[in-house]
């Protein structure tokens, strides 16, 4: 990170403190670099403040997190109180440096490894000179930040000074538990505008054929967000000989579905060569960002997370402990059954869109024209709406259950989110287009619905996630600027302004909607490419728009959000990688569909289907091998984490000659 003592980021004198709005009551920290912003309520216990900020400030040895803490002083605005209880956070180069060993960050080591940084050796790694300056990007200061405030621990204090019912359990996290009971409102990665100025030029401003700077986005936003728009690229870039090749068939072959049986077949290869190279793309990305090895850290309890007080028998505290059993309960008598409801619920409205469907149908028969002929595509139309805002309702109402559900762990609570969110997703948006396929069998209705709700659920989607948002921002942007002139009149936006700015922005809630996004698209295109094999050319311009919007929103529209270590996309391989098995039985089933297929069985429907079921397993078997075959992990990379586990060892038994030759 590159500290800079510019007026818009700290400041040196106490004069120059009170312009940015800064409080003076630590001199210590009038010249740090403010990296997070700490929101308490407008209402905390001065009592519970004190005591905070003690604990950030106190030194490591004493319980605290020995960082720098500093507040903002708001002035009155339009005759309202502005929050007082807003905090910026640094800290010193040797306390990040620490914390960096603290959180088990890789970086190269000068033998190009990656290696687990410590400070002892600090001197061997790249890029290393001097006191540490430029070492650490702002993604991982930040982070190393959010992890001490995180692991702040409760120490032989009873409950939060001021609050004598918010009970504190020793050596549980002190910022979690704020979190869950209101006092704490939220804490934020600040921008570093220069570093957005030019990451935003190199990334969406500039409309050009070519890569994502990567690189510039891991630095910048961390691992986790890197890794998503490095899936994006590659997904739309592997989508482009599906696209090319699915041109002339839609040009030349838009009836005969005799020669669809081709592209079925090359859309069941590609879609697990697609999988399988990624992952070879994602363990070098990982392993350049020194994520590949890294050992995952500790789990802490969620911040929603209660019960009953109780023993831990993993790390021998006291605190909240929940029975499983009732958990149990509450999944399969309660969730479980509000899912299948929600499934019951997707089918009626299936039901009803057909109904719909015969009826536009019925009316053209009456009297073809114009008019009747467009009528035949309003109700596919209606129907993807509804999709959305049944997916986007459900949404709503599956974090609610997984959240009462109770899970210990952020990990535990999003598997099970995903799980549930998938499976409705999945159901809401195909269930029509199975049904059309194999009990209609109605290959011209199937393509008219598919590409109905490929281009309507597009439309949405950038209406929802970028237009919407946008325009939202846009005029948050402007009432503060207004409040801001007032205050300051012509001057450059301060600390102070920037902060409001970013306080009030929308909180960005992670990849899950991104992936989610990907995955039904995924989906239409493996699934049902075959008969309409446009559907790969839409969805490459649907990702090169999605990168462009996805890049805006990170940088204008949502808060910083803290970097996520990831070595690989997680939970959503997975769902790919299923996705991709269904659309081997799907293809195989519209093959078997085929006119071509029936003419060789004129007589026998039985034959047909043990064959269709044999090719079926044959190409089952040839994508299990095929996943064998082609490595999750390159061979140079494999070698490289080979030899850091050599030297480890090496280093291990040096280590005891030398503690049994002192002793």
């Amino acid at each position: 990170m590159t500290w800079r003592n510019t007026t818009d980021r700290a400041c040196n004198t106490g004069s120059e403190k009170m312009q940015l709005g800064l409080s003076v009551s630590d001199s210590d920290a009038s010249s740090f670099t403010p990296l997070v912003v700490l929101e308490l309520a407008d209402d905390t216990k001065a009592e519970a403040i004190t005591w905070l900020l003690n604990r950030i400030r106190d030194k490591q040895q004493n319980g605290g997190a020995e960082l720098l803490v500093d507040q903002l002083l708001f002035p009155a605005q339009d005759g309202q109180k502005s929050n007082p209880n807003v905090f910026v956070v640094g800290s010193t180069m040797q306390r990040l440096l620490n914390g960096a060993e603290d959180v088990g960050l890789f970086k190269e080591f000068q033998d190009g490894t990656m290696r687990g940084f410590t400070y002892a050796n600090r001197e061997s790694f790249k890029d290393f000179d001097g006191d540490g300056e430029g070492f650490l990007s702002d993604a991982e200061c930040q982070y190393i930040i959010k992890h001490e405030l995180d692991t702040l621990r409760a120490k032989n204090e009873e409950h939060v000074p001021g609050y004598p019912k918010l009970k504190l359990y020793p050596g549980k996290s002190v910022v979690r538990r704020l979190q869950s009971k209101g006092v704490l409102i939220q804490y934020f990665p600040l921008h570093n505008k220069e570093d957005l100025k030019r990451l935003s030029f190199s990334w969406y401003k500039k409309i050009k054929l070519s890569f994502q700077p990567l690189d510039d986005i891991r630095h910048y936003f961390g691992e986790g967000l890197a890794l998503y728009f490095g899936f994006l690229e590659y997904f739309t870039y592997a989508l482009v000989p599906m696209a090319l090749i699915g041109i002339p068939y839609y040009l030349f072959d838009w009836e005969d579905y005799d020669k669809y049986v081709l592209f079925a077949v090359f859309n069941l290869v590609w879609s697990t060569v697609f999988l399988e190279v990624w992952k070879r793309c994602s363990a070098t990305f990982a392993y350049g960002w020194g994520t590949l090895s890294r050992k995952k850290a500790f789990e802490e309890p969620r911040a929603g997370f209660h019960g009953a007080l109780g023993f831990n028998p993993v790390t021998g505290r006291e605190e909240p402990v929940y029975p499983s059993s009732k958990r149990q309960l509450r999944i399969y008598l309660v969730s479980v059954p509000f899912v299948l409801l929600c499934l019951y619920l997707s089918f009626y409205v299936m039901m009803v869109y057909f109904d719909m469907e015969h009826w536009a149908i019925s009316i053209y028969h009456e009297s073809p024209n114009f008019a009747t002929s467009i009528l035949l595509f309003v109700p596919s139309i209606i129907y993807a709406v509804v999709i959305e805002i049944m997916n986007l309702l459900y949404r709503y109402a599956a974090e609610f259950l997984t959240d009462w559900e109770n899970h210990r762990l952020e990990s535990s609570f999003q598997n099970h989110l995903v799980l549930k969110v998938l499976v409705f997703n999945f159901v809401n948006c195909f269930a029509s287009l199975f049904y059309i396929a194999f009990v209609m069998q109605d290959m011209a209705l199937l393509r008219q619905s598919l590409a109905t709700l490929l281009i309507t659920s597009q439309i949405l989607n950038q209406v929802m996630e970028a237009f919407l948002p946008y325009w939202l921002q846009r005029r948050r942007n402007k009432k503060v600027h207004k409040r801001m002139w007032r205050i300051m009149g012509d001057k450059e936006l301060p600390l102070l302004g920037q902060v409001q700015l970013e306080t009030e922005m929308n909180t960005y809630l992670g990849t899950f909607d991104d992936y989610l996004e990907q995955f039904l698209l995924f989906g239409y295109v493996s699934l049902f490419s075959c008969v309409y094999p446009l559907a790969a050319v839409l969805v490459v311009l649907n990702n090169i728009t999605e990168v462009y919007s996805d890049a805006f929103k990170m940088c204008h529209v949502f808060k910083r959000p803290f970097s996520e270590p990831a070595a690989n996309i997680g939970v959503w391989q997975l769902a790919f990688e299923t996705m991709s098995i269904i659309a081997v039985v799907t293809n195989c089933a519209l093959i078997g569909l085929s006119p071509q297929m029936k003419a060789y069985f004129p007589e026998s429907e039985t034959q047909l289907i043990l064959i269709v079921v044999a090719i079926e397993h044959v190409l089952l078997a040839f994508k299990f091998i095929l996943a064998f075959v082609i490595p999750d992990v390159p061979k140079h990379i494999q070698v490289k984490l080979a030899k850091l586990e050599f030297d480890s060892l090496e280093a291990l038994k040096k280590r005891k000659i030398l503690e049994a030759a002192e002793s």
